[in-house]
């Protein structure tokens, strides 16, 4: 599990969205805290100097609640260079960051600083959608929502689910999404299909079948790593694919955490950074834990 928790921050106020969460999970993990700011030389200004930075830190470290624990570290460099050489040092390290914040005038973009530490960092990431309001206080995790593809790269994350539910006393609900089968009759639009439909209906209940059997077996061996408030929910996808039922889930779910692998297979497809990992980080309003799983 985590030893150290990596928290960047770029003096924005949405940068620290990420402060809330890091409250939460870092004291059940027993992980060391250390602050990030990064001055980039190449977007330096009069307002931007690497001791104003450090007093920043300070500040944010008193928001916590043993201060004197806290570690700030200012750095000079690009950015997402930095952030993932740092956090390589430790390998049980986990990134922390909001996916975007302001710094300087530039955004810290999905696209930007936080899209290439998620491409290019070997460790796990936990990175939250910017939010207004208050940064002070502490997140509740109650649910966390595993998204499985069915692929032994995917399961990679079930041992860190199994941690996190034990030390967090969290929920976990094991989602797989299959594609959704058309079975309506197809002969108003389609009439030389129509003979195919029983074909179409027993294909579609085949898929549900396997899905929930492997559910099955998956909350199985979950629960003999320990947790036991362990659910599944099978699920079918809209036109928009996968990433958007599991975004939507994620918002209707009271107080969850996604997490999810960096990759895995699913079909002849592949759950790449750029895919589904890629999508729900971009457009989910909720916290989302990627877990490097090994190529």
């Amino acid at each position: 599990m985590y030893s150290r928790v990596l928290v960047t921050l770029d003096g924005s106020n949405f940068s620290q969205s990420i402060l809330a969460y890091v409250r939460c999970v870092a004291p059940a993990l027993k992980a060391a805290v250390e602050l990030l700011h990064i001055n980039d030389p190449t977007q330096l200004t009069p307002y931007s100097l690497p001791p104003q930075a450090a007093e920043y830190l300070e500040k944010i470290a008193t928001t916590f609640a043993e201060p004197a624990n806290i570690k700030c570290t200012c750095e000079m460099g690009k950015p997402a260079d930095r952030i993932v050489d740092l956090a390589a040092v430790q390998p049980k390290t986990l990134i922390a960051m909001a996916t975007h914040g302001y710094s300087g005038a530039k955004r810290w973009l999905l696209g930007s600083v936080s899209e290439r530490v998620l491409h290019a960092a070997k460790n796990d990431l936990l990175i939250v959608r910017p939010a207004e309001g208050d940064t002070s206080g502490m997140a509740e995790l109650k649910t966390m929502l595993v998204p499985l593809d069915g692929s032994q790269l995917a399961e990679k994350v079930l041992p860190t689910v199994a941690e996190l539910a034990l030390k967090l006393n969290l929920e976990v609900v094991l989602v797989r999404v299959v594609k959704h089968f058309y079975t309506a009759p197809p002969e108003a639009f389609l009439p030389v299909f129509g003979a195919n439909f029983p074909n179409l209906k027993r294909l579609r209940q085949d898929a549900l079948d396997e899905a929930n059997k492997y559910l099955v077996e998956k909350m199985a061996a979950l629960r003999a790593l320990g947790p036991t408030q362990v659910s599944l929910l099978l699920m079918e996808s809209g036109v928009d694919g996968a990433a958007a039922e599991i975004v939507d889930l994620a918002k209707k779910t009271p107080s969850p955490l996604v997490v999810m692998s960096s990759h895995g297979e699913s079909g002849v497809g592949r759950w790449l950074i750029g895919s589904v990992t890629e999508r729900v980080v971009r457009y989910s309003g909720q916290p989302v834990l990627v877990v490097r799983a090994p190529s």
